[in-house]
């Protein structure tokens, strides 16, 4: 349901989730609404830079040869890895989006941007409390980041259109199942995570109870329009 929500921005920060160029520009992997998700990355980036609110990058990039992929990580003939090769130049972020100063970027080959154990630490380090959420894809990454950081203890803010997919039904039911389950967190779109950012108090979809959210094909949309 929506419910006022005001958050401290100096316990805050923006993790923007494998924007990388293989999602604009190879025919495999390309993410629906794309350059729209890019601009309102740009808005809450520098929302978040004028505020004082750190800014962090994540980058999904497979080193085939150091080993270290999972087991059944998609792999091409030569021995490259399908996506996110290291020695493919659309691994790399947008730049548009990309770090400014001394940003940090978070170099993963796991779904999750919190997967590897010292960037809760790191984040805990600085006081954080409130991570806002964006990036692709929706149901991929963007969900397993949610939830370790729910799992980390931390509250998670889904901007969800500076989130997208494959399709605009991947995006659209992926946060609505992100939603159902959105403990302690929130679900805001770019105008409403902006204005967090700025100290104000927004009207959000909170998740009261566990899986409120039962929908179908019919009125997922309508659902997904109503957070």
């Amino acid at each position: 349901m929506r419910k006022p929500l005001t958050i401290d921005p100096a316990q805050s920060a923006l993790l923007c989730v494998d924007l990388q160029e293989e999602h604009r520009q190879d025919s495999r992997y390309l993410v629906d609404g794309f350059d729209r998700v890019l601009e309102n990355v740009q808005r809450l980036q520098a929302t978040a830079r004028e505020r004082g609110i750190a800014v962090h990058h994540s980058a999904y990039v497979v080193d085939a040869g150091a080993g270290t992929h999972r087991p059944f990580h998609p792999m091409m003939e030569d021995g490259r890895s399908a996506f996110s090769d290291v020695n493919d130049p659309l691994s790399a972020i947008c730049p548009e989006v990309g770090p400014a100063g001394d940003e940090l970027v978070l170099v993963k080959t796991d779904a999750s941007s919190l997967a590897q154990g010292d960037v809760p630490l790191l984040f805990r380090a600085h006081g954080l409390q409130w991570i806002f959420v964006c990036g692709v894809w929706t149901e991929a990454c963007i969900a397993a980041t949610v939830k370790d950081a729910v799992d980390q203890g931390f509250r998670a803010i889904l901007v969800k259109d500076a989130c997208s997919s494959g399709s605009r039904a991947m995006h659209e039911t992926a946060v609505l199942n992100i939603a159902n389950r959105l403990y302690g967190g929130a679900v805001t779109d770019t105008d409403g995570a902006c204005r967090l950012m700025a100290g104000e108090t927004v009207s959000a979809w909170q998740v009261v109870g566990s899986v409120p959210l039962r929908f179908a094909y019919d009125d997922a949309a309508a659902l997904y329009d109503a957070l």
